[in-house]
């Protein structure tokens, strides 16, 4: 694809994103903020890196004093954790057995996957719903699975897999700005 042309579908695809639930997932936050609840986010690939930036931005510019802070955790970030469930246990579960082992109900569980029907998302995503958390997901294309396994769930419109990433980034900064007010 010529750089002009994507930089072109890109900015085309922007404004078919969908405000309202944007801030619904800011007043969830904000919420879980308030009331000292866990924030856990996951994603691969891609999205496993647009969870940990965001994760950063949120924990490092949020903080006010006589506030409160976030809690706000990236089960991506964990390595370790993250390779031992998938060679023990499964890939399947990297993300909804420490779900289990750390959330609690009124946390959020917070997932992105650009195709929605990456099966550690669901599964956590499902893990998540047992324990009463809420779940809010990012996704494109059609949405997949994880559209109807979300509380609120946003669906990039776009079959490009680095359009999806690149529209969850702008949703993500635009969630951050909201939460620095």
């Amino acid at each position: 694809m010529e750089i002009g042309s994507y930089f072109q579908g890109v900015a085309e695809l922007l404004p078919q994103l969908p405000a309202k639930p944007v801030e619904e997932i800011v007043a969830v936050l904000r919420q879980a903020q308030l009331k000292g609840k866990r924030i856990f986010m996951f994603g691969n690939g891609g999205s496993a890196a647009n969870a940990s930036h965001i994760v950063n931005d949120i924990l490092k510019s949020t903080a006010r004093e006589g506030s409160p802070r976030f809690k706000m955790f990236c089960l991506s970030d964990n390595v370790p954790t993250l390779t031992a469930y998938a060679n023990d246990v499964g890939y399947e579960v990297v993300y909804a057995e420490p779900l289990a082992a750390l959330a609690e109900a009124g946390d959020v569980a917070f997932g992105l996957s650009g195709s929605g029907n990456s099966p550690n998302i669901l599964c956590a995503m499902q893990t998540a719903r047992r324990m009463g958390l809420t779940r809010i997901g990012l996704t494109g294309r059609d949405g997949g699975q994880l559209k109807d396994n979300c509380d609120i769930c946003i669906v990039v419109p776009t079959q490009s897999m680095q359009m999806i990433e690149d529209a969850h980034l702008v949703i993500l900064h635009a969630i951050f700005l909201a939460l620095c007010e």
